[in-house]
């Protein structure tokens, strides 16, 4: 397993960004960029599962829930990587309070109600092994509020941190028309209309499910007037549109490497991890068409996560740059629609006989010809 894998023994389709063990703003379950409180707790053996314990502070519940989680080893990489974080994170969801809640008022008692709610939730987070923001229906990205279910990733892509700099470097011009490719719920191109406003966004993403979702958001963000959302197989819906900035977050993680991940990953769809044998079936392709869709001086900016080593051994001498990050996170790609187009014109190899393993795929959902999704009104 390469970066993907944590070594607390949970799985992550990519490295998360936090501080301290928490997600960064918008990156993942919780919204919060320090330390949480819940870290200042103690573990300890928990008690008998079968019913909600007799605790009565939020401080206990929090403490129980880890203490739970840490017995029956569940794994953790969808916006927090440890069980007390994990716990943290529910039990103040399902009381309804901030993230960034003063130390103070976990010593507060809850309700019998609300002591019984936190801890079906929790229970729910043991049996189902669901990621927490699947179990609450909210994720964040980018500072952002995002609703999210099964029909997508949770989100917890570096890009995040790359667009709170506004993708500074590489791009050095505003963009004007951007393309999130494979946008799943479609936070990265929601975050990127928030980075550049009044730029023109297209969201686009081979599910009908996730490109329903994706609707949902651009309407939680009343973001309509701005943001396209189209279905169909990568650049095919798109037409004779051009772009000034690619935005793309395909699958890329080894189909053997897949069936190994926690069943928290499991939970998610395949089609948005599996990226073929050696993980770069979509991005070859996604490689191969983006010089027709970028304007002059537009730019691809490509995440592929712990296939970085598999990307490099395959196309040496690609003339990418590796984004940095603050923060963690790692295996972002930027490249100039020029330096890509000489790439390609001098032979490069991008095809193999397992790129149309992830097409096939691809057609087995959609078929047909690509649609555009109705815009969501304001």
């Amino acid at each position: 397993m390469r970066a993907w894998i944590s070594q607390a023994g949970g799985s992550s389709r990519r490295r998360r960004t936090s501080v301290g063990g928490i997600a960064l703003a918008g990156e993942g379950v919780a919204p919060h960029t320090k330390r949480s409180p819940a870290l200042l707790l103690t573990l300890s053996t928990p008690m008998n599962a079968a019913s909600p314990p007799p605790l009565r502070s939020i401080r206990d519940l929090i403490r129980w829930g880890a203490s739970w989680f840490n017995r029956v080893g569940l794994s953790f990489g969808h916006g927090t990587d440890n069980a007390l974080d994990e716990a943290y994170h529910l039990v103040l969801w399902q009381l309804k309070l901030p993230f960034d809640l003063p130390a103070a008022y976990l010593d507060s008692a809850v309700t019998d109600d609300e002591r019984t709610a936190i801890f079906e939730l929790l229970r729910r987070r043991v049996e189902t092994r669901q990621p927490a923001a699947y179990l609450t229906g909210e994720a964040w990205f980018a500072g952002l509020p995002f609703h999210i279910d099964r029909r997508a990733l949770v989100p917890r892509s570096p890009l995040a941190e790359a667009l709170h700099h506004r993708l500074q470097p590489p791009l050095t011009v505003v963009p004007r028309r951007i393309l999130d490719l494979c946008s799943g719920c479609g936070c990265i191109g929601i975050a990127a209309a928030y980075a550049f406003e009044g730029a023109e966004v297209w969201l686009a993403d081979v599910d009908p499910g996730a490109a329903e979702l994706a609707r949902r958001n651009v309407e939680r963000h009343r973001l309509a007037e701005r943001l396209q959302v189209v279905v169909g197989d990568l650049y095919a819906p798109l037409g004779r549109h051009r772009f000034d900035l690619i935005l793309a977050n395909p699958p890329y993680v080894p189909t053997a490497e897949w069936t190994e991940l926690a069943p928290e990953y499991r939970h998610e769809p395949r089609l948005g991890l599996d990226g073929g044998d050696d993980g770069l079936a979509l991005v070859a392709r996604i490689l191969d068409g983006a010089p027709a869709q970028l304007d002059e001086g537009g730019w691809l900016i490509c995440e592929v996560g712990g296939s970085q080593p598999l990307f490099s051994a395959r196309w040496p001498d690609i003339p990418v740059e590796w984004l940095s990050f603050e923060h963690g996170g790692d295996g972002v790609f930027a490249i100039e629609r020029e330096s890509l187009a000489a790439w390609i014109e001098a032979g490069a190899p991008l095809r193999s006989d397992l790129d149309g393993a992830m097409l096939g795929m691809s057609h087995d959902i959609v078929s047909g010809s690509p649609r555009v999704a109705a815009r969501p009104s304001r």
